[in-house]
């Protein structure tokens, strides 16, 4: 007996030829016939490649002609000229609580510390004494060690004031992010209109490059470190937005109707049943908010001039002072994995049912007692460290030890660490520069600019000549071919769109052969809605300008992808198979999701130094950790009773992993295929500054020289790609669910 497949279903017998396949299948041979006829008039019609730039979009005003790019610039113009004064005073406002400064009362003037200072000048001892106490209340012991251990290094290595000035940053901005979060997630929750607005600007802010909004944040606020709090107030407040939203939908019937019984009012309702119900999803919402926070530190020196640790792992990245930026940008790591560890132990203990004590008020809120009491402690230090100087100066600097930790004390190794690398860079130059040089010429190039001027004698061996031509071209033919007799028309579609790509590269192939197929794609998968919003997405890039350098962000993203999903899905179904792989990848996935953005590239430029290798290699680091995730959770959660049948049937081991398991996780593995995308395009911009070209460079060359109107075209672009991307993944994954039965 045999079984049809899907495809050889859906052709009717009988009838013409075209009668015999499928719409779909038909729609793809029109475009493939036009696909060859744009390739056969490329050299005729350079148009074809190169969007001419008489044909941007521009309106006339008189004598005045605007592009988009200028009309931008000018309502920029015009609203900085109305309302700068009124933000300029926000600035005022928002840098006193973290910066401090002068009240005049009676005549008096008074010096008020603010959060930076009174971090600066708290002992560090103390410091750390209420962090391991915080950490011990969020998750016990080892939590708290850990904490401990974590702060020391900082004193140790001599970044103290550094920490605490980021500390003050992300101590100002997370409060201003899950302000912002909650009133926007309680509104879109309570209003359906205020959710058809609140839901695309989540999409919006999540997915434009944080480079692109800190331009007209830097126009309209000025130089500072307000800047910086406020970029990473509104990029860190989004997950805070969606956790409310999601945790309010999922409280259950019989609680709010509990809460109806008892007979509390809307407002009582809300905020004291629902959101006391909600509180476990809202407090992941605060950890990624308070994670968000963290990884702008670098992105908010570059803008605020702030004297914190992600100036100075800036600074020395600039001067390639490897030692240095380690030791800073692991000073990053370890306050980002403070944060989230003690964040998620909260988390985690939200959801916990607690019994009232009784006693004595230090022994009902013992955490706050042992606070108060190092605080007290803290003052007594402080005021005490100048008696104890003047009564015995010449062992001032072991006296005020616990004030200002001494700098002879300090151990700083960061010469001993370029010497490592430097010994590392010449004794291995030969096998990191052949990983290099093979990626670059028969991979990266390729998709960058094509084999037909990549493939040359020196590096392929031989020229793209008429028979080579010929013959690659007989060989795609063959793969194609292969392809349908092992799988279905699809997988032929996707080896002529690869040749064609490798072949004539992003920045070489038609954009209508690109925006073709994109659209045909989207349409398929998901429909009219989603292939219209594919088409006015890539029709905005190419009639703003900005279609040259959205391929070269392409073919970066998709390089970086694909070696993701290949690389990540093999762990991620090695971890699947084997508990002892799946805990060791756990906790480097950990530290891969904690580590801000800009520490990626201090490994990278250290041994590959600056290039489109170095960013590709950051980029995967950064973007890989969701391919891993989604393939070992697709496996280990498809249904046991299917693997059962089918181990019944005599299916060995393998078999069950590729016809059975891998199938079904399919939808799993397409949303992390969805998330790799998203972190890819979000590491463009970063990778910018180790010398790449696209939007990502084009948006860094806008925030330099405030360009409101190029960062709002470059940052848009970087935004309708990853959302188109995301429409596309997110129809795919629910249709595989649809076909699979575990999706209504």
């Amino acid at each position: 007996m045999t079984v049809a497949t899907q495809d050889q279903a859906e052709l009717p017998s009988g009838g013409s030829i075209l009668g015999r396949f499928s719409p779909q299948l038909i729609c793809w041979m029109v475009f493939g016939a036009i696909t060859v006829l744009c390739l056969v008039l490329r050299e005729d019609y350079k148009w074809l490649v190169s969007y001419p730039k008489d044909w941007l979009f521009a309106i006339s005003f008189g004598d005045e002609t605007l592009t988009i790019e200028g009309m931008l610039e000018a309502g920029m113009d015009w609203f900085t000229l109305n309302f700068k004064p009124f933000f300029r005073f926000l600035s005022g406002v928002l840098s006193w609580p973290m910066a401090g400064g002068i009240v005049e009362i009676s005549g008096t003037k008074y010096d008020i510390p603010g959060l930076q200072d009174l971090l600066q000048i708290s002992p560090w001892p103390v410091t750390i004494a209420i962090v391991a106490i915080i950490a011990y209340a969020a998750k016990g012991p080892k939590l708290a060690a850990f904490c401990v251990a974590a702060l020391l290094y900082m004193v140790i290595v001599g970044y103290w004031e550094e920490s605490m000035s980021t500390l003050a940053l992300v101590g100002m901005s997370v409060p201003l992010s899950l302000f912002i979060g909650l009133t926007l997630g309680l509104a879109a929750y309570q209003f359906r209109w205020a959710r058809r607005i609140i839901e695309p600007m989540l999409d919006v802010m999540q997915t434009v490059p944080t480079f692109a909004y800190l331009i007209p944040i830097l126009i309209l606020f000025g130089i500072g470190p307000v800047v910086g709090m406020v970029a990473s107030a509104i990029y860190a407040s989004p997950p805070m937005v969606r956790n409310v939203m999601l945790g309010l939908h999922r409280v259950p019937d019989n609680i709010i109707e509990s809460g109806q019984m008892s007979g509390c009012n809307g407002f009582q309702l809300l905020f004291m049943v629902r959101i006391p119900a909600a509180m476990h999803t809202i407090m992941i919402g605060v950890n990624q908010t308070i994670m968000a926070a963290l990884s702008m530190v670098i992105i908010a020196a570059i803008i605020g001039g702030f004297a914190d640790i992600g100036w100075e792992v800036l600074s020395t990245m600039r001067k390639a002072q490897t030692g240095q930026s380690l030791l800073a940008g692991l000073v990053i790591v370890l306050l980002a994995m403070i944060m989230d560890r003690i964040s998620r132990g909260f988390a985690e203990r939200s959801g916990e049912i607690r019994v009232a004590k009784t006693g004595a008020l230090w022994e009902r809120h013992p955490y706050q007692f042992l606070i108060v009491a190092a605080l007290i402690v803290g003052v007594v230090i402080y005021q005490a460290t100048p008696l104890f100087c003047n009564a015995s100066p010449d062992n001032c600097s072991v006296l005020s030890a616990p004030l200002v930790y001494p700098e002879a004390w300090v151990f700083y190794p960061a010469e001993d660490l370029n010497n490592v690398v430097s010994w590392f860079t010449v004794e291995f130059f030969h096998v990191t520069d052949t990983i290099k040089t093979w990626t670059l010429y028969f991979f990266m190039l390729p998709m960058k600019a094509g084999l037909e001027r990549i493939a040359r004698p020196t590096s392929w061996g031989f020229e793209m000549t008429e028979v080579a031509t010929t013959i690659y071209w007989g060989l795609c033919i063959a793969l194609a071919a292969v392809a349908y007799r092992l799988a279905n028309w699809r997988a032929t579609v996707v080896v002529g769109l690869l040749s064609v790509l490798f072949f004539y590269g992003s920045s070489g192939t038609p954009w209508p052969i690109f925006m073709g197929a994109v659209t045909l794609i989207a349409y398929q998968v998901g429909g009219l809605r989603v292939a219209l919003f594919a088409l006015l997405g890539m029709t905005f890039m190419l009639v703003s300008g900005a279609w040259t350098r959205a391929m070269l962000s392409f073919y970066l993203t998709a390089t970086a992808v694909m070696i993701c999903l290949f690389v990540g899905c093999s762990i991620g179904i090695l971890a699947a198979q084997n508990d002892r792989v799946s805990a060791i990848v756990r906790p480097i996935n950990d530290t891969l999701q904690t580590m801000p953005l800009f520490v990626f590239l201090i490994p990278v430029i250290m041994v590959f130094l600056v290039g489109d290798f170095s960013a590709l290699l950051a980029i995967i680091m950064y973007s890989i950790v969701p391919a891993i995730r989604y393939t070992e959770h697709g496996l280990r959660q498809v249904d046991p009773v299917a693997v059962e049948a089918a181990r019944m049937m005599g299916c060995t081991e393998r078999q069950v992993l590729w016809r059975v398991k891998l199938p079904l996780a399919i939808p799993e593995i397409m949303l992390g295929l969805n998330q790799v995308v998203m972190f890819a395009l979000a590491m463009l911009v970063i990778a910018a500054l180790v010398g790449t070209k696209g939007l990502g460079q084009w948006v860094y060359d806008a925030l330099t020289n405030a360009r409101f109107g190029q960062g709002v075209i470059a940052g848009g672009s970087m935004a309708l790609m990853a959302m188109i991307a995301d429409r596309i993944i997110q129809a795919w994954a629910l249709q595989k669910k649809r076909d699979l039965g575990i999706a209504s």
